[in-house]
């Protein structure tokens, strides 16, 4: 019980601390600072501002009742994290638990405070939601992208960070390269990411619309989705004179995956042929490089 008691007195201190207006702490040289950074203590719902950099831009309202069911029930187990702005907090990471919480009718929550600039604050916001399993393709597609063009990460800084292979990472990042219309399909659930990936083999975003509503009319799978775009572009991009064995098809589709980027393969009856590699940076063009000089 004395346990207890010091560390609601340990918590009301710190309150009283981080209210400090005379005596803000605004960085990790300021006085009391050691004090707050790496505590967790009970702060008023009312004083959290939310995320400004937060990826996520759907809330299932569903879920977020059964959340708050929990909350009221058994409280909030996994605190929030904030960072101390001015005379205010901010949310870095756990939106969904102060939703649910102000749902509940909690007055407080338990958030772990810490200092954090700017940049700081966006890359955890976006590293921490790409590990959650409800965000859908398009947005883990943007936060990639986010991270990438506001943290200045390579992709492989990205795949270290994040924990993902590099190609997972290329993946969603192509999806943004869909039409509009196709990636809300895909963020609303009409069409899986899988669908989504096989149309972006279509250049011409209206080839992909037309597509995209043959398949969410009839209902496609996604291999049936493959086989449709193949029959699309073969007319367009395969002389009828060329030979196509299945090995071709094979030989394509690993190469692929060794260099995480769109690799043709052409051959004639003789064997003979040519294949071709496309990227679209720099850093993707040294990655490929690297995978044939066997140094990634």
């Amino acid at each position: 019980m004395a346990k207890s008691n010091r560390k609601q007195a340990l918590g009301r201190g710190l309150s009283a601390l981080l209210n400090d207006s005379e005596n803000a702490i605004e960085s990790a040289n300021d006085k009391n600072a050691d004090q707050v950074i790496g505590n967790i203590i009970d702060l008023d719902l009312n004083k959290i501002a939310t995320n400004p950099f937060q990826p996520r831009t759907h809330f299932n309202e569903d879920a977020l009742e059964e959340l708050s069911q929990s909350v009221k029930e058994l409280g909030v187990i996994q605190p929030i994290t904030v960072r101390k702005k001015g005379s205010a907090f901010e949310l870095i990471s756990g939106e969904r638990r102060l939703r649910a919480s102000e749902m509940a009718g909690l007055k407080t929550i338990p958030a772990y405070v810490r200092l954090a600039d700017d940049q700081e604050s966006l890359e955890m916001a976006l590293v921490e939601n790409i590990q959650r399993q409800d965000l859908d393709p398009i947005e883990i597609g943007l936060s990639y992208q986010r991270l990438i063009e506001e943290i200045n990460l390579t992709q492989d800084q990205l795949s270290t960070r994040v924990g993902k292979k590099r190609s997972t990472i290329t993946n969603y990042m192509r999806l943004l390269k869909l039409d509009p219309i196709i990636q809300t399909g895909i963020r609303d659930s009409f069409i899986s990411m899988g669908h989504g990936r096989a149309l972006i083999n279509i250049e011409s975003p209206t080839e992909q619309i037309k597509l995209y509503k043959t398949i969410v009319k009839k209902g496609l799978s996604v291999r049936e989705t493959e086989a449709l775009v193949r029959n699309t572009k073969t007319p367009k991009s395969t002389p009828t004179s060329s030979y196509q064995p299945a090995y071709i098809q094979q030989a394509a589709e690993e190469l692929n995956t060794l260099f995480d980027a769109p690799v043709s393969v052409n051959a004639n009856s003789q064997g003979q042929g040519q294949l071709k590699i496309r990227f679209e940076s720099q850093e993707q063009l040294q990655h490929i490089l690297n995978k044939i000089k066997g140094e990634a």
